[in-house]
């Protein structure tokens, strides 16, 4: 009866903590959200992407695929 016992309290304990992580997680989400103005994001956004990276990585990608499929 302890072993069932032992097994619940634990299991409850993973379950009250992984519900907490959510809502903490999607609060600070929210936070991050309403600090950041959505025009600076999509703006940063759009600076990162660089059309020859972008071109490099589909290459790395394509060639990746083609090898292990030709395995």
């Amino acid at each position: 009866m302890q072993g069932v016992q032992l097994m619940a309290v634990g299991m409850g304990t993973v379950f009250s903590f992984l519900t907490i992580l959510i809502f903490a997680t999607m609060l600070m989400s929210r936070c991050v959200a309403w600090l950041v103005p959505q025009s600076a994001a999509d703006e940063e956004r759009r600076k990162s992407l660089d059309p020859g990276h972008v071109a490099a990585i589909t290459a790395a990608i394509s060639r990746f695929e083609n090898d292990n499929l030709n395995k």
